[in-house]
């Protein structure tokens, strides 16, 4: 099997285009690409579009716009090109038809042609007497007499591919040594009765051609495998393939209640989480963690440090279990290391409709500049700006309810009154001393900073946490805050 050395390494991304791509499947993705660039390799970026009824074009440029998002680029491919072109399996029919005939020809595989309910009858007898329910070799040998009758009651043959009869091991670059032994690893179909070649043919047949050196893949394709070792040896004889790829299987990506995390979970999605504001490094991080890791006491890291240090043998094998909490941490993680122009800049899909509910001439250019330094440190995902800076580009701000009926308690009138008259006499172009303005206040109550600051800041922005208080003053200006003091305490007073 192939090793890794160097610029031969060449592995590929082969996903269905159905639906919209999940977090296991950018895993997978990122593993590759970080195992290419590792080795100074090549990525193949392969599409497996053969199933009608579910692939879409929508979903295939769905895939290539969020392979871009994630900042993967692949040496092969869509848009790309390259050598072993095309790279979409619906424009390659003819291949797999050729090869799946070389197959007949060679003994490597043979017409089945035994109905459905024939083979349910037979697997459950199996079942009852212990034996493995696999197919049981029904057609192997059959006589030209037996293939003309069959034919003669009109039933449609599939094509099996030959499995031999010995155990089939190989070194599993995840999981180490693995062997199945015969009795477990049936003959098993390679095209259907209409022609159409399946997943078990095609997919190796191009790994085959495009000379892919290993296969890095989800655990759940594990059993796969034997059979198409078995496969890559006859094409090897067939002059198809020069070498049996090395494989390695990577863990199961766990969701709730330890359950394997399927596309049909919510916060499988990527979607969900471009929508969010997730950041594609901070995304990245973490996944990786999903089965890997830089060392045993950094848990966050750039692309760069991941790929620099990536070994797929150092990859665990066992279940990785999704954390939203820990991949919103890792993200917040990333939204501070980020220059601040370029976190100002990456916020602006959530400063603009439709998520933002202020007009578009409400915005200030200048304020968003202003408090953009503050608002990097607080957030997790971007799209927490929107609520974070409402107060400054809507006319009046958004009460909570909640929020308001917990700042405002007996003597917050009082006390909002002393805080107007200080800040009305502080200076607007210090943070500091509008900090110094609410302080004197609560003091003259009896009250701490974090007790007297709350109503104003109820009062100002319509929430009792936020963005740094008395910075959001200063940019929100003189003006507009006493404004909306004076509006809670009209509203106390109501």
């Amino acid at each position: 099997m192939a090793s890794a050395s160097g610029s031969s390494v060449r592995v590929r991304f082969c996903p269905s285009p159905t639906g919209n791509p999940h977090v296991g499947l950018v895993r997978t993705a990122l593993f590759n690409w970080a195992f290419a660039k590792h080795h100074g390799g090549t990525l193949v970026f392969r599409i497996e579009d053969t199933d009608a009824a579910r692939d879409s074009e929508e979903s295939y440029n769905q895939l290539l716009d969020s392979m871009r998002w994630l900042g993967f680029d692949w040496d092969e491919g869509p848009e790309v090109g390259g050598p072993y072109a095309p790279y979409r399996q619906s424009q390659r029919m003819d291949l797999y038809r050729d090869v799946a005939q070389k197959l007949l020809d060679r003994g490597h595989a043979y017409h089945c042609y035994c109905s459905q309910e024939e083979l349910d009858t037979r697997r459950e007898a199996a079942r009852a007497a212990g034996k493995p329910s696999g197919y049981d070799g029904h057609c192997r040998e059959l006589t030209a007499a037996q293939v003309e009758e069959y034919k003669a009651q009109g039933r449609e043959a599939i094509v099996r591919f030959r499995m031999p009869d010995e155990p089939i091991a190989f070194t599993d670059l995840v999981r180490g040594e693995i062997t199945y032994l015969p009795e477990n690893v049936p003959d098993y179909g390679i095209v259907r009765a209409n022609g159409a070649p399946l997943y078990t043919l095609v997919n190796p047949v191009d790994d085959a051609l495009m000379e892919i050196t290993h296969v890095l893949r989800g655990e759940d394709l594990l059993s796969s495998t034997p059979r198409q070792i078995a496969l890559y040896k006859a094409l090897i004889e067939l002059g198809v393939a020069k070498e049996i790829p090395a494989f390695g299987h990577l863990p199961y990506v766990m969701g709730e209640g330890n359950k394997k995390l399927s596309k049909r979970d919510p916060q499988s999605s990527l979607n969900l989480y471009r929508e969010r504001g997730f950041l594609p490094e901070g995304l990245l991080n973490y996944l990786s963690l999903l089965g890997w890791s830089l060392s045993a006491d950094q848990d966050v890291f750039s692309i760069d440090e991941m790929v620099a240090a990536f070994d797929v043998t150092d990859v665990n094998p066992n279940p990785a279990r999704f954390d939203l909490k820990k991949c919103e941490a890792i993200n917040a993680d990333h939204i501070r290391m980020l220059d601040v122009k370029d976190f100002a800049e990456r916020c602006r899909p959530w400063l603009q409709a439709p998520h933002a509910p202020w007009a578009p001439e409400a915005f200030d250019e200048a304020k968003w500049r202003a408090i953009a330094p503050h608002a990097q440190t607080r957030l997790k995902v971007l799209s927490e700006i929107t609520d974070n800076v409402d107060f400054l580009f809507l006319p009046e701000p958004v009460f909570d309810e909640a929020s308001w009926n917990k700042a405002m308690k007996e003597g917050s009138d009082a006390l909002l009154r002393t805080a107007r008259e200080n800040l009305e006499a502080a200076d607007w172009a210090s943070a500091e001393s509008l900090k110094e303005a609410v302080l004197a206040a609560g003091e003259a109550h009896g009250l701490k900073l974090g007790k007297a600051q709350a109503p104003v800041r109820v009062a100002v922005t319509g929430r009792t946490v936020g963005l740094p208080l008395f910075e959001s003053l200063e940019v929100l200006g003189k003006e507009k805050s006493l404004a909306r003091v004076d509006a809670a305490l009209a509203r106390l007073a109501g």
